[in-house]
């Protein structure tokens, strides 16, 4: 008699869904965050700066909260330093 088991696939490297700057409650005004900017999306490059607002509702976002930083510049958080 051969027995049948559910299969189990295990995937890996994908993307982490809920990193630190995809989570509201971790981000605070005055907080020092690396920010990808709308013109940087396709190349990455990360922006640092200090949380001015909070312009991102939900309580999580998957590309990362929108923040505005103190210069002005917004983006979403990538980075928590």
């Amino acid at each position: 008699m051969i027995e049948s088991y559910p299969r189990i696939y295990i995937i890996t490297n994908l993307p982490t869904a809920m990193s630190k700057g995809s989570i509201r409650a971790n981000i605070k005004e005055g907080l020092k965050v690396g920010i990808v900017l709308k013109q940087d999306q396709k190349t990455g490059k990360i922006t640092q700066g200090v949380v001015k607002r909070i312009l991102t509702n939900s309580s999580t976002h998957p590309h990362g909260i929108k923040v505005q930083l103190a210069d002005g510049q917004v983006g979403r958080v990538k980075e928590i330093y």
